[in-house]
Order: structure tokens, then sequence, then C-alpha cells
């Protein structure tokens, strides 16, 4: 799994967590639901960071406590 699924899977599990849809969680952070829907439909492959700052805000979290799972750091670099 690389890590655009990862951070896909991540956002859906904090939905799941708290019980709030994709849409609702686009409409608190103020974000497009169509860039996340684009995103998590693997349509587009980079959320930026940005983007991803606001919905982790929304959530309470820190990017770094977005980060902080087992998945992400056994995650194996990537090379291009």
């Amino acid at each position: 799994m690389g890590i655009s699924d990862m951070v896909r899977a991540r956002l859906l599990e904090l939905c799941r967590e708290r019980g709030v849809s994709v849409n609702k969680m686009c409409e608190w952070a103020a974000v497009p639901q169509s860039t996340v829907n684009n995103f998590l439909n693997r349509k587009t492959h980079n959320l930026g960071i940005i983007t991803l700052k606001k919905l982790t805000d929304d959530f309470g979290l820190s990017i770094t406590e977005f980060f902080d799972t087992d998945a992400f750091r056994n995650l194996e670099q990537e090379i291009h």
C-alpha cells in the first residue's frame, strides 16, 4: 500500500471513528468536497498539504498526529 492509499484509509478511519460523513468533514473543514472525493476515488493521487492540514485541524489533530500510526511508521520509502 502506497502513501496515497494510506492517507485515504486514515481519513476514512477518522470519519468512521467520529461518526461523520466525508461530506460533513469537508463542510466543517471548508474544503471542496469534489477535491476530497477526487482523492478518495483515486482520480487524483495528491490531496495537497494545505487541504490535509485543514482536514486534520477539523479532527483536532496536528499533521504529526495524523501520521503517527504504525502504518505510516512502517511505510517503506517510495522511489520513483
